[in-house]
């Protein structure tokens, strides 16, 4: 049974910064539990489409952003203890969102939700003004 549980969610001033966690368990990929599959990080604003905000690859030697983030946020991965990373500083109020966490079965970055089988239920990310 594969879980994906996201924390760190929360209100903060415009400016602010976060740390997002993404805690995996169960499954493997490759005989290697989670060390292979990249992982994303995804938004959904109220009234939107959930996009792509931040992704690693397997391995974690390439990373990839959304422009509305890149410089601001970042990603990272330890793979011992299967936990996923999204640091958000320079908080705008248009980046309040639940947040999501999503592993998929490869190696490769993707930015579309469909490429993506595993979801956690998501954290809140408040940004006042």
């Amino acid at each position: 049974q594969v879980q994906l549980v996201e924390s760190g969610g929360g209100l903060v001033q415009a400016g602010g910064s976060l740390r997002l966690s993404c805690a995996a368990s169960g499954g493997t990929w490759r005989g290697a539990a989670w060390r292979g599959a990249a992982v994303g990080w995804f938004r959904q604003a109220p009234g939107k489409e959930r996009e792509f905000v931040a992704g690693i690859s397997g391995g974690g030697g390439v990373t990839e952003y959304s422009n509305s983030v890149k410089g601001r946020f970042t990603i990272s991965r330890d793979d011992a203890s299967n936990t996923f990373y999204l640091q958000l500083n320079s908080l705008e109020p248009d980046d309040a969102a639940v947040y999501y966490c999503a592993g998929r079965k490869g190696t490769l970055i993707e930015t579309r939700t469909q490429q993506y089988t595993y979801w956690g239920q998501g954290t809140q990310v408040t940004v006042s003004s």
